[in-house]
């Protein structure tokens, strides 16, 4: 597998990367990198976060991979596929700004939050941990879990709406402070259900000066937004890489600091590995290895795009429609104008109409009367509301129609 020369070397060879892409903001560019995915055209499809669609040199790839691990079998898992998917974690760590050492494969970021939070090793009877109402469901419910796993208290708390920097920062500060057996805290970093960037390096900034450790969920701001893991400023991350990284399904990691795996037991399946290596921490299984060693060429496909100019284009996509439709008096935007604490995902209700029931028929008028394809959320403490949700295949004429179907149906 020749990952320098066809993947991070070979950006070049993408179409939109044969000249410098300094001028990539121009239409025509991000129109030609639109084309590079193969969108339904059935509806206009602003529901991008399930997970992101894979550009045509990335679906490309992964067929060859297919191919390859399907004929060759054990006869090049036994031979060369252990060195080659140590090269690609070595590839995945310098995109993420970290040692090879510091990441290790799972399916998705569930698997890898599952296991830094259930096999987190530092609390005892009478401890407290905290998350928040934005965080993902099924990261609650580990959470919860460790009641009865570890006889904790388990302490969730309401993220402010609308919601400030200084603001969000403050409602971790006041729960640390009223709650002083905290141990650990959960922190999404971009909340599935609003698109709410919280600051995370701030807020793991108070948890060290309390000695809490902080496990961030980065599922969907790996891609979406511009950082480094180490940016966070916390030891324990889970990401996901076929969301806005564009890799196959079925391809996530999580990242440990080097020096703070001994926080995270060894996952019961993996006795017999070292206790320094990460990679003992998450116990896959047979994973698809094919989705695996297609993971440099979504890097590369991204990387010739530029992370602060993908960034900056999906917070474009997201202001295009809600600039249109935020002053109007029916419509509540959940997500703050502040370009810090937004990415793509922005979602917005009718004032007033907060029951999922309300939610649900809202994404339903938008489908079925203007061919606009958006998903409901719930979880919220202050109700339910629709989530929309852009990525590069969209074009500004999709947030349009968006505006106009709002427009319409609040008329």
């Amino acid at each position: 597998m020749e990952i320098d020369r066809r993947t991070l070397l070979g950006a070049a060879a993408l179409p939109f990367a044969a000249a410098p892409i300094a001028a990539a903001a121009a239409t025509d560019d991000w129109e030609r990198i639109a084309r590079e995915y193969d969108v339904t055209r059935e509806v206009i499809q602003l529901e991008h976060g399930n997970w992101g669609m894979m550009a045509r040199p990335v679906l490309a790839e992964y067929r060859r991979q297919v191919e390859r691990v399907n004929r060759d079998t054990s006869y090049y898992a036994r031979r060369g596929m252990v060195d080659d998917l140590e090269k690609v974690r070595a590839t995945l760590a310098t995109a993420m700004g970290t040692a090879t050492e510091e990441m290790a494969f799972a399916r998705n970021a569930t698997e890898a939050m599952r296991a830094l939070i259930l096999q987190y090793n530092r609390l005892q009877p009478g401890d407290a941990v905290l998350y928040a109402d934005l965080d993902y469901h099924s990261m609650q419910a580990s959470m919860e879990s460790l009641r009865q796993r570890r006889g904790v208290n388990v302490i969730k708390i309401g993220l402010p709406e609308p919601a400030t920097r200084q603001s969000l920062i403050d409602a971790y500060r006041t729960a640390f402070d009223a709650n002083p057996k905290i141990k650990m805290a959960l922190v999404t970093h971009l909340s599935h259900r609003t698109g709410l960037v919280l600051p995370v390096a701030d807020i793991a900034a108070l948890a060290r000066g309390r000695a809490i450790d902080v496990i961030v969920d980065a599922a969907h701001s790996v891609g979406q937004l511009d950082f480094k893991l180490p940016d966070l400023g916390a030891d324990f991350v889970g990401i996901n890489l076929h969301k806005w990284i564009g890799a196959p399904l079925g391809v996530g990691a999580a990242y440990i600091r080097r020096g703070a795996a001994d926080r995270i037991d060894l996952d019961p399946s993996e006795s017999s590995v070292g206790p320094s290596d990460i990679s003992s921490r998450v116990h896959t299984g047979t994973p698809d290895y094919a989705a695996q060693l297609t993971l440099p060429t979504a890097l590369a496909f991204q990387a010739a795009i530029g992370s602060a100019r993908r960034a900056a284009r999906l917070r474009a996509l997201r202001d295009r429609w809600v600039k249109q439709v935020v002053d109007l008096p029916q419509v509540q935007i959940l997500t703050p104008e502040d370009p810090s604490l937004h990415g793509a995902i922005t979602s917005f209700r009718i004032r007033g109409r907060t029951s999922t029931e309300d939610n649900v028929a809202l994404a339903k008028t938008l489908l079925d009367r203007h061919r606009i394809f958006t998903v409901y959320r719930d979880g919220l403490a202050s109700g339910a509301c629709v989530r929309v949700t852009p990525a590069l295949p969209s074009r500004m004429s999709d947030c349009d129609a968006l505006a106009a179907a709002i427009r319409s149906i609040v008329a």
